[in-house]
């Protein structure tokens, strides 16, 4: 056991946070006075591509959510090898340094993990607990007993086991999954670890070309030895990535989408040979340019072949391209529609031969009838089969946060109220099935999968631009469990105002009525730990009998299926000695959730973004005696 040393959205909206600088685009003499030869290299050398509307080229916002280390990689023996071969290694540099705003210098490099021996290697034997996001093609986030091991009868036992130290790291949002005795989990400067998952040492590592935000994805297999598995992600940047698990050998790689701002945070979903991408976008930041035409991203929905990364269908989730449709205020073009980005993972109904995803806001005016929505597509080809809108007239992007009140701001300016959850499909045990997801409404929905018509809706939380459900929702049975975040920003009120008290905390309703069965407000215990806050942004686990839930607050809280007692609770601030020797630090919990397997919880303690705790740890925790987990 590791020693403790000292204890202690929306997606886009933290996004915007840290990148708001480059979507201003103050001029780079003053931004970068201490880097003039990397501004002037950039110029000269990638300003053509990267800072005009170059099919596939990331603009220079999204080259800033990397790291000087992995820019470094790309420009010296990755990608963009060919167009920096005429730079010398300190220009690389220097190029790198600027587009990121970083030194390499100020990275801290965590230390890896010993190297596991010949008895710690891939075993067939041991397969799969989860497809990645979720447990079932449902996506319930349920994981049973026979294969996780834990449930409200013995959580109280958890303990910390090994502690990982993402390096160059302040994030920890990939959620991980398990597969021939190891976990898998992507990291914010792009690499891809594969851990033992007993003893946290390391099986070898991958590098992608950005941060890998989703889950990892898993194909399933029974345990024979013939198994030829995969594993698969995506980056910052769009890329969809197929792993061999076995050894981190590359099987393909192709680019999702060709906006330049679209990028991958729901986590692929697998099924009959293929796997399935949602596609988002960054691209709400770059309308705060007022002299950029916004927008001209779609949301989209990818089938992809499994084996070869080929395309068998895409769809969009707005209907036309965006044209113009007016001007602004200073004459830019505004082009819509635009928007309704998937932020979350999508869910299979193999019975209707469905996919279900939910999507955000529109990102120009006029907003059209597929943001905010719950839509159903064909398994096979893609068509939209219904549209299931839930908040109607919603376009938001950057340019609408108060102190900016930009010329971009759609005249709907919001209220932003994205599904940024993702669906689930769940049997009310009446003969029917019900799709349910919440919203950043605090809405709860749920939907009738053969016509898309809505059969309740609960209203849990207040809602706003970081209110309501962000991440995931979960569910054991009819038990819908719906985590609220309800932070509260300043320009909030002056928007909209739901008239309701914030509810931080977690929640329960029954599937097939949507009546509320219990709740367990957040206790505030914030005192006064900075970048505190007491909601859920986290993606929840059910287990048998009890969910699992990480708060902003650093917390890992466990609650009860009846009535929502209080299980166990957990700190996890702090600082730990890792399987490095290096130190992790816990931070605050959001982005993906916990994996189950074994006997085993695995967590991610950390969210650097939108003012939040940073951290860096994978901290693994079991039972204080395993007694026969595999």
């Amino acid at each position: 056991m590791p020693a403790r040393l000292s204890g202690s959205s929306h997606p886009a909206r933290a996004v915007a946070i840290v990148f708001i600088s480059f979507a201003c685009f103050a001029s780079a003499n003053t931004l970068f006075a201490a880097t003039p030869d990397g501004a002037a290299l950039y110029g000269t050398h990638c300003a053509s591509c990267h800072d005009a509307a170059v099919y596939k080229a990331p603009s220079r916002m999204m080259l800033a959510g990397l790291t000087p280390r992995s820019v470094l990689a790309a420009l010296t023996d990755g990608t963009m090898r060919s167009q920096a071969a005429a730079l010398e290694p300190d220009e690389r540099l220097a190029v790198a340094e600027f587009v990121t705003r970083r030194r390499l210098a100020s990275e801290v490099q965590a230390g890896l993990p010993p190297r596991c021996d010949a008895t710690r290697m891939f075993d067939p034997s041991m397969p799969p607990v989860s497809r990645g996001w979720g447990v079932d093609l449902a996506n319930s986030r349920f994981q049973p007993l026979a294969t996780g091991g834990l449930s409200s009868a013995n959580v109280a036992e958890l303990e910390v086991k090994w502690v990982f130290a993402y390096p160059g790291a302040f994030q920890a949002r990939s959620q991980p999954v398990y597969g021939g005795g190891a976990i898998y989990v992507g990291s914010q400067d792009g690499t891809v670890f594969a851990l033992d998952a007993e003893t946290g040492c390391l099986r070898w590592r991958f590098a992608a070309s950005a941060e890998v935000r989703t889950g990892v994805a898993i194909t399933p297999w029974t345990g024979s030895d013939d198994a030829e598995p995969l594993i698969f992600f995506g980056d910052l940047l769009a890329n969809v990535y197929a792993v061999d698990p076995r050894d981190g050998s590359l099987r393909w790689r192709m680019r999702a989408h060709e906006h330049r701002d679209a990028t991958l945070t729901g986590t692929p979903t697998y099924f009959e040979g293929q796997l399935f991408v949602t596609v988002s976008s960054l691209e709400v930041v770059a309308a705060a340019n007022p002299s950029y035409a916004c927008c001209t991203f779609r949301g989209a929905v990818l089938a992809l072949d499994a084996a070869s990364g080929a395309v068998h269908w895409s769809s969009f989730t707005t209907d036309q391209a965006p044209t113009e449709v007016g001007k602004t205020s200073v004459g830019t073009a505004i082009l819509a529609p635009s928007g309704a980005p998937i932020w979350s993972a999508p869910t299979i109904d193999a019975k209707r031969r469905q996919i279900y995803v939910g999507t955000g806001e529109n990102y120009s005016s006029p907003a059209d009838g597929n943001s905010d929505a719950i839509i159903a597509l064909d398994l096979d080809t893609g068509a939209k089969r219904w549209v299931s809108q839930q908040t109607s007239g919603d376009a938001w992007n950057v340019a609408c946060f108060v102190g900016l009140s930009g010329p971009n701001c759609p005249v709907e300016n919001g209220p932003d109220h994205d599904f940024g959850s993702h669906p689930i499909l769940i049997d009310t045990g009446d003969g029917r099935d019900v799709v349910v997801n919440g919203q950043k409404s605090g809405l709860v929905v749920g939907i009738d999968p053969d016509n898309g018509e809505v059969r309740w809706k609960t209203q849990i939380g207040r809602g706003g631009v970081q209110g309501g459900v962000h991440f995931g929702i979960a569910a054991e049975g009819t038990t819908v469990y719906v985590p609220i975040n309800d932070l509260v920003l300043a320009n909030d009120d002056q928007r909209y105002d739901s008239g309701l008290e914030g509810a931080p905390g977690v929640h329960a309703i029954h599937a097939a009525t949507g009546e509320q069965l219990w709740s367990a407000p957040a206790p505030d215990v914030c005192g006064n730990t900075t970048l505190c806050s007491p909601g859920v942004s986290h993606a929840i686990t059910a287990i048998p009998g009890a969910v699992i839930a990480g708060f902003l607050d650093g917390r890992l809280r466990i609650y009860t299926r009846d009535d929502g007692r209080l299980l166990y609770e957990r700190n996890m601030l702090g600082e730990y000695v890792s399987v490095s020797g290096d130190i992790a630090r816990g931070g605050a919990f959001s982005g993906g959730g916990v994996l189950v397997a074994h006997q085993r919880l695995y967590v991610n303690a950390g969210y650097g973004y939108n003012q939040h705790i940073p951290g860096n740890a994978l901290i693994a925790l079991g039972l204080k005696e395993d007694g026969d987990a595999p």
